[in-house]
């Protein structure tokens, strides 16, 4: 029987394989969200190298946020990657979920960084 932290790991690995089989080349906006912060990157797959990243525990964030677990982290930290990818000239990424259902924390982040100007 398998544990909890395995099956996350297979929902994961399901998610990524759909999502490698779609990209056609366009970088990963991958979401590791935790009990306390939420963390996001913007990763070229082909070459294995991270171009931008955001979370919620950076200090011109922190400073701001009541806690790093909730929406409202999400949102701003949403935008500020999705900020940092467009000034590095990514327009078009895919999402990468992560395993995680597409509500909450989660969905708040996709949301800002679509309205920041990420298509995906």
């Amino acid at each position: 029987m398998l544990n909890s932290k395995q099956l996350q790991e297979r929902r994961k690995s399901r998610v990524r394989f759909q999502i490698r089989k779609r990209a056609t080349g366009r970088p990963r906006l991958s979401v590791f969200r935790s009990s306390k912060h939420i963390y996001a990157q913007v990763i070229d797959d082909a070459n294995g190298v991270t171009l931008v990243a955001a979370s919620s525990i950076e200090k011109d964030l922190k400073g701001s946020l009541k806690t790093g677990a909730d929406t409202d982290a999400a949102t701003k930290v949403g935008a500020l990657v999705a900020e940092r990818a467009v000034k590095a000239g990514i327009k078009d990424v895919v999402f990468d979920r992560g395993g995680y259902r597409y509500h909450g924390r989660v969905k708040a982040l996709a949301d800002a960084a679509r309205e920041a100007g990420l298509s995906f």
